[in-house]
C-alpha cells in the first residue's frame, strides 16, 4: 500500500460558470468562464475544443501576446476572442 497522499489544500467552493460558444470570421469558440472567490477576482477560461485553459482579467487581455500564447491562436483568431474577453471578464 503506498503512503498517505499530502494535501497542499483540498477545498469546495460555488463558482458561476458561462457556457459560450460562437462563430467568429476566422475561428469557432466553445469556452466557459468560470468566475469564483479564487484566482484574485479573475476568471478560468477554458477553450473546450482545444484543451487549453487560463486565468485571465482585464490585464490578462490586454497583454499582448497573451491570448496568442495560451490558447495556441494566431492574430486575427487571438484578437476575435480578445473582444469577446474584453466584455465577458
Amino acid at each position: 500500500m503506498s503512503e498517505e497522499q499530502f494535501f497542499l489544500y483540498d477545498e469546495k467552493e460555488s463558482s458561476d460558470t458561462r457556457f459560450v460558444s460562437f462563430m467568429g470570421e476566422a475561428h469557432r469558440y466553445d469556452l466557459a468562464l468560470v468566475k469564483t472567490s479564487r484566482y484574485y477576482g479573475k476568471t478560468l477560461v477554458l477553450d473546450l475544443q482545444g484543451n487549453r485553459f487560463a486565468i485571465m482579467g482585464q490585464d490578462d487581455v490586454e497583454e499582448p501576446g497573451n491570448i496568442e500564447h495560451a490558447f495556441n491562436l494566431n492574430e486575427i483568431e487571438a484578437e476575435e476572442l480578445r473582444e469577446f474577453l474584453r466584455q465577458a471578464i
